[in-house]
């Protein structure tokens, strides 16, 4: 038997197959991991096919070294899906296959934990233990470790270790006299916001839940179907979730249930874990290398068959998939940019087509993409317009920032939102404030010549971080890209100028400023400094959620899908933030993100009140994010993008250029450039559907140390244009000397 490996390396001269003999003593199966030579070395590959025959001299064929597991690592239809996600960007099969699987498995970084357990013999009776406890005299170690065990047989020897002083000789002794056995048994090592045992009761849908069910039990019956869930903040569309798992589950299938945010994922596995108990996993990038690689390992076995987990659970290997849900869709974060790059919404739709499952799309603030699809009938619109319960939105009051400097107010916080978050804390309920940026201060910049200080290695802004709020020497800059720290300058690297300020406000100024106003009142701050460590999300919406703290601070991780009944004040510290960002998107992602987060505040008995502060008050965005009219502001952004063709009624693509050197990088700009024009004077018919071609550096010129440079496309849309874009993908694929080039579709970001 000869099997057909793809190597685990990711290099174009070798993205084919590579053909070893299967030893007598091994039965493999495609999709196995497998060890073999490669050259001079051994290294892993996935087994894609097997024959009985080959066209190659047998002599000359190696033989597989051992299987990695003794199961398919990946599933046949996850080997389909990398084979069109490999075709799709352009690049080795190596590289999608690496998806399907927690990194800490390659290399064997990572290993299953065992331990070691202690019971009694097979065939000794508890009679003949008894007898054995009654004769032992000499050793009252021994008399105590045969007690245990007859009060429970078996035992893990940490528990006998720690019950009994030193007992490995003991235990010896006992196995030596064929009274007891010793085994080692696996150890699964489950995150720490998984529950053990389900128990939770199941609440009675609303009509308006009931409702949208009935539409979907059907399709998950048929293993069809694609919903779009279009639901205000507060319906209930989670509920709907669950309870659709449980119909799932009852019909023998899967469930995959996607979240944009880490940050959510504590909450989420806490709700299915109460209904699910064991049987449900979690699997994101912050758990620990042996929580992942042992989460995984349960769902492969099948010991998991529901699945809630970040953008990479898309990939997890559950059989006999019947409903994947792709919780607050119109997210950025489902997209990766890191190669292969890959949209989470796509990968689902094309696995749930795949696999015979039902796709569930659901949004408070659903993208425009996604919404218009649902109007051409692409999805299925299912819509609760009411909270549970008909509980009221909140009410929401927008305060121009212009007329607090003018009445000499240079807070961070209004008159406004101060005076209610001060009478939030003496009813006795909890506060959120969002503000869109970490740290303390937004940038510095010198008042003599006006330049900002910035990165060495990005071309942004440092941002004010302060370790010690007592002493200004703790005052840190720091680059939010690539990590890059220094102290505060004494004057300005660039003309000398000790004038040095800060400008703009941070998570950090917002918290003192709340301490300031309002002392001794416990405060969380949630953001990516204050999150970076391990169950950093959970511990701090535990903290809030118990009580512990009153008021939230956050960026936009606290904007979506978090439940705290006695919420019933939401700040917006700088609405603009997002609003005046340079892509055709901003204004979009501004509506989203206030509806969002004012969707926080009123959940419970009491209403909420949400207070937006802006400099810009007669924004249409914010004042229909304020009445939460989702579909007026559809209509008037769809206009908008029919007016301007922006996507969906043109595509943007571009290609990304990377490369150490900004003059290598310009170079290569050019010559793309140049071979791009020379193809669409051979080709008319591309021609004719490109609007824009600009070579306009982007907004972030360098990041993490390499230059970044771009070509910017806008086409029409039509078959002609998709050849093009197959044409541009293939020049990214054989990028210029020195360069990295990264073809994108519509990216999800601009700069």
């Amino acid at each position: 038997m000869y099997c057909q490996v793809i190597v685990d390396i990711v290099h174009e001269n070798v993205a084919h197959t590579f053909t070893y003999r299967v030893p007598d003593a091994f039965s493999l199966s495609p999709g196995q991991r497998v060890l073999v030579p490669f050259g001079p070395r051994n290294r892993e590959g996935v087994v894609l096919s097997l024959t009985e025959e080959t066209d190659y001299d047998p002599a000359r064929i190696r033989e597989v070294i051992r299987p990695m597991e003794p199961y398919p690592a990946i599933l046949p239809p996850l080997m389909a899906l990398a084979r069109e996600m490999a075709e799709q960007a352009h690049c080795p099969l190596a590289e999608t296959l690496r998806l399907m699987i927690p990194a800490e498995m390659r290399g064997g970084r990572v290993r299953a934990l065992t331990e070691e357990w202690a019971a009694l013999a097979e065939g000794v009776s508890a009679e003949q233990a008894e007898a054995a406890l009654a004769a032992e005299r000499r050793s009252p170690k021994r008399r105590e470790i045969l007690r245990l065990l007859l009060e429970k047989s078996p035992r893990p020897m940490e528990e006998i270790r720690q019950t009994v002083a030193a007992p490995r000789e003991a235990v010896k002794a006992l196995v030596g006299a064929g009274l007891v056995r010793i085994f080692t048994q696996e150890l699964l090592r489950r995150p720490g916001t998984a529950l053990q045992g389900a128990g939770a009761a199941w609440h009675t849908l609303t009509p308006e839940q009931q409702e949208v069910l009935e539409e979907i039990l059907p399709a998950l019956r048929k293993g069809s179907g694609r919903f779009l869930l279009h639901g205000v903040t507060g319906s209930g569309k989670t509920e709907v979730f669950l309870t659709a798992v449980r119909r799932t589950l009852e019909m023998g299938r899967s469930a995959i249930i996607l979240v944009p945010e880490i940050a959510l994922t504590p909450q989420m596995v806490r709700w299915f874990q109460d209904r699910f108990g064991p049987v449900a996993a979690v699997l994101h990038s912050r758990l620990s290398p042996g929580e992942r690689y042992d989460e995984w390992r349960r769902i492969r076995r099948g010991e998991a068959r529901v699945v809630i987990g970040a953008r990479s659970a898309v990939f997890a290997p559950t059989e006999e998939l019947g409903l994947l849900v792709v919780d607050e869709e119109h997210e950025s974060t489902y997209f990766s940019d890191h190669h292969p790059r890959y949209d989470a919404r796509e990968v689902a739709m094309s696995r749930c087509g795949r696999e015979g499952a039902t796709l569930i799309l659901a949004s408070a603030t659903p993208s425009i993409l996604s919404f218009a699809r649902a109007r051409r009938g692409d999805y299925m619109l299912l819509e609760m317009p009411r909270r549970v319960q008909d509980r009221p939105m909140p009410t929401v009051r927008v305060v121009d920032m212009r007329a607090e400097l003018e009445a000499g107010n240079r807070s961070v916080l209004s008159r406004e939102l101060a005076s209610e978050l001060g009478a939030c804390l003496r009813r006795g309920d909890q506060a959120m404030l969002l503000i869109n940026r970490r740290g303390y201060h937004s940038f510095v910049s010198c008042r003599a010549c006006g330049s900002v200080i910035k990165c060495p290695n990005c071309d942004v802004s440092l941002t004010g971080h302060v370790s010690d709020r007592v002493s200004t020497k703790q005052e840190k800059l720091r680059c939010h890209y690539c990590g890059y720290e220094t102290a505060l300058p004494d004057q300005c690297p660039a003309c000398g100028s000790r004038y040095i300020k800060f400008f703009g406000a941070g998570t950090q100024k917002v918290e003192e400023e709340v301490q300031r106003l309002f002392p001794g009142t416990p405060t969380a701050r949630m953001d990516l400094d204050t999150t970076a460590g391990k169950d950093g999300h959970a511990k701090i919406l535990e903290a809030f959620r118990s009580g512990q703290a009153r008021v939230l601070i956050g960026t936009q991780m606290i904007a979506k899908g978090l439940d705290f009944p006695q919420v019933t004040l939401v700040g917006v510290v700088a609405a603009d933030m997002t609003l005046n960002l340079p892509d055709y998107r901003a204004r979009e992602r501004t509506f989203q993100l206030l509806t969002q987060v004012a969707g926080r505040a009123g959940r419970g008995k009491r209403p909420g009140l949400v207070v937006i502060q802006t400099y810009r008050p007669e924004d249409s965005v914010l004042r229909l994010a304020a009445k939460q009219d989702y579909r007026a502001f559809f209509e008037e952004e769809f206009l908008r993008r029919r007016q301007s063709l922006y996507p969906p009624f043109t595509i943007m693509t571009r290609l990304l250029v990377l490369s150490p050197a900004g003059d290598r990088a310009d170079e290569a700009v050019r010559e793309m450039e140049a071979q791009i024009r020379a193809a669409l004077l051979e080709h008319p018919e591309w021609k004719k559907k490109v609007l824009l071609l600009s070579t306009e550096a982007p907004g972030v010129r360098m990041l993490r140390g390499m230059e970044r440079r771009q070509i910017l496309m806008k086409l029409l849309i039509g078959p002609e244009a998709e050849s093009f874009c197959a044409f541009l993908a293939e020049k990214a694929e054989h990028p210029p000397e020195g360069c990295e080039v990264f073809y994108e579709y519509n990216p999800t970001s601009m700069m």
